[in-house]
């Protein structure tokens, strides 16, 4: 018996990094699984879950790829709103366009899963919803000013979800990895100069001296979405090595 035994779960952007590490996690844990991505793997398949594709851009693709998932699943106890896109520079190097590209997949596109997700969980007696923020939302990040405000948008919309649907029975929280060491930031430090030093520099910046790991944010999700944190809601659990709340002498 797991965690998660017999629940029903649906994580957006499965199909690598947080999400894929989330997906794996629930599963393990006894979890019925779906994985929604732009680009979903048959991984998922022969490991037991299964897998819808949508671009969470399109409110009518979201729709038609939530309405078969649940069907399949036969309910819904837990969605994470995990999909999201990476965004640097300052504050004159992103033109509108890409404010709007961005803000719309990390916000509204949070906004179209949970949408057309709470009919389901609503008949769920032990709904939850877990938001994939960032300590960027919290803590003043070099070269993120766009990433920092899609992500400081999902903080406040995960308390805002939360006192809108406690009276419904439905736990809305959040967690805010430190720097993961995930895809994305692979591929930054591939187009780092040195990538060597760079990954130093991210590494220096958390103040236990590495990278978080998807498998630890994958860890702090399952603990939010299962009966352990029933009550547990309108919070944020950091999972970032102390990024936003210790100031170490030293370094370390």
């Amino acid at each position: 018996m797991g965690a998660m035994s017999g629940m029903r779960a649906l994580v957006t952007g499965g199909a690598s990094g947080i999400g894929l590490a989330t997906a794996r996690r629930m599963h393990a844990e006894g979890a019925h699984v779906a994985v929604l991505d732009r680009a979903p793997s048959e991984g998922h398949e022969h490991a037991g879950m299964l897998s819808v594709c949508a671009d969470i851009s399109s409110d009518a693709a979201v729709r038609a790829a939530l309405e078969s998932a649940i069907g399949q699943l036969g309910g819904l106890d837990v969605l994470v709103n995990n999909a999201g896109i990476g965004a640097q520079g300052g504050i004159e190097d992103n033109p509108d366009e890409e404010w709007r590209r961005v803000l719309d997949v990390n916000v509204v596109g949070l906004v179209r899963v949970t949408r057309a997700a709470l009919p389901a969980l609503r008949a769920s007696p032990s709904a939850a919803i877990i938001n994939t923020c960032s300590v960027a939302a919290v803590a003043g990040l070099p070269e993120r000013v766009l990433y920092s405000a899609s992500k400081g948008a999902v903080a406040a919309l995960t308390r805002a979800m939360a006192a809108d649907l406690l009276p419904e029975g439905i736990r809305v929280n959040a967690v805010n990895p430190g720097t993961v060491d995930s895809p994305w930031i692979g591929r930054l430090l591939q187009r780092a100069a040195d990538p060597a030093a760079e990954r130093a520099a991210l590494e220096a910046r958390q103040p236990h001296g590495r990278l978080v790991t998807v498998d630890e944010v994958a860890a702090a999700i399952v603990y939010l979405a299962s009966p352990a944190a029933s009550s547990v809601t309108g919070t944020t659990l950091a999972v970032d090595g102390g990024m936003d709340s210790l100031r170490l002498r030293g370094g370390r």
